[in-house]
Formats: C-alpha cells, sequence, structure tokens
C-alpha cells in the first residue's frame, strides 16, 4: 500500500512538471503582435542585432522599428542569412 501511495505522489508531481514545463514552452514563444509592449521604440539590443544582419544580408536598417517590427524583422533577416538559426530541430 505505501509502494503505491508512493508511485501516486511521482507520477502525480511528474505530471505537474509536464503541466508546468508546457506552460513555460507556451509563453517563451509570442507572437510579437500580441506583446504588450510592442509598439513601444526596438530596444538596444534588437538595434544592435538588426544592423548585424543587415549588414551581412546588403539591406538598409530603419532605426524607427517598433519592438515587435524589429523581431519580425530579425526573423526575417536571420532567415535570408541564416544567421542565428537552429539548424538541429
Amino acid at each position: 500500500m505505501l509502494y503505491l501511495i508512493k508511485k501516486h505522489n511521482m507520477e502525480h508531481k511528474n505530471n505537474e512538471t509536464t503541466e508546468q514545463n508546457t506552460e513555460h514552452k507556451s509563453n517563451t514563444v509570442k507572437n510579437p503582435d500580441e506583446w504588450t509592449t510592442g509598439a513601444e521604440p526596438m530596444t538596444g539590443a534588437q538595434q544592435s542585432y538588426l544592423k548585424t544582419l543587415s549588414d551581412e544580408a546588403g539591406e538598409e536598417l530603419d532605426e524607427n522599428l517598433s519592438k515587435a517590427e524589429a523581431s519580425k524583422r530579425i526573423d526575417e533577416l536571420q532567415h535570408k542569412t541564416g544567421r542565428g538559426l537552429n539548424t538541429a530541430q
């Protein structure tokens, strides 16, 4: 009986961990259009990375992008240049 209780507790804990991981994963990738701060100006880090990607792609950098627009542009330029893409997926 004690074995069954311990087994149940372990399974319950594993289920909670799985649910937490699923929730965490679902929050890690969010559509930039849904960001609450997406309309704010892009961050310094975004601007710096966009400069690098734009130079590499031979394209002009629009310095007036919002955070959400910058995120989308980073995705576009990463696909164009191959930089920053995780090819192991």
